[in-house]
């Protein structure tokens, strides 16, 4: 094929994705091609405008076209709870499951001496304030059962504790080396209920 051809060039940008290898991608292009008013200008207005529309959460990092996220702004959430996760998509797997009915907050990534990942690139020191500013009594830590996980885990509890506050951990049904995004909701409501204290 040409090298600047529109149909490789789309091919290659979708088998970026998460799940979708050039196999995938060449399908998924063929059916839009095949309609595209239809399917094809739909999907880029809609990437268009989520583009323009979607920020972070200031008080969280989730994702929204709001910011504070309609669950930061949600009355009806205990907040007195905090989960930490570490990325949106954990967070939308445990609104999925209806496992917590807290708030939210994303580290935006795990402590990883092999990544060069410290504590200073993740979102522990606004964790911190939020403690601090908003009476907060318990912090769940749902985060992977990795080496990196833990790593974070134990970091944050050692973090938390002059706090006084109550740190969690998931338990049981989170599988060792699972993450959180690809386990079903009532593996993900199990692990939930039955947190532990560190």
């Amino acid at each position: 094929m040409i090298a600047n051809d529109p149909i490789e060039h789309l091919i290659g940008l979708l088998s970026r994705l998460p799940g979708l290898g050039r196999r995938s991608a060449r399908r998924a292009v063929l059916k839009m091609l095949m309609d595209p008013a239809g399917r094809m200008l739909p999907l880029a207005e809609a990437l268009q405008h989520a583009a323009e529309a979607v920020r972070p959460c200031e008080t969280c990092g989730n994702l929204d076209t709001a910011s504070p996220c309609g669950i930061c702004r949600d009355a009806h959430r205990d907040r007195r709870l905090v989960c930490v996760v570490e990325g949106v998509a954990d967070l939308w797997a445990l609104e999925r499951a209806h496992a917590h009915r807290g708030t939210y907050h994303v580290l935006g990534g795990l402590l990883s001496a092999l990544g060069g990942t410290g504590p200073e690139d993740l979102s522990i020191a606004p964790l911190l304030r939020r403690i601090e500013e908003d009476g907060i009594e318990e912090v769940i830590l749902a985060l992977p059962a990795t080496v990196d996980g833990a790593t974070t885990a134990h970091y944050l509890t050692d973090r938390l504790k002059p706090t006084g506050t109550t740190v969690t951990r998931l338990a049981q049904g989170v599988p060792i080396g699972g993450a959180l995004d690809v386990l079903d909701d009532g593996t993900l409501a199990a692990a939930f209920k039955a947190r532990r204290p560190l």
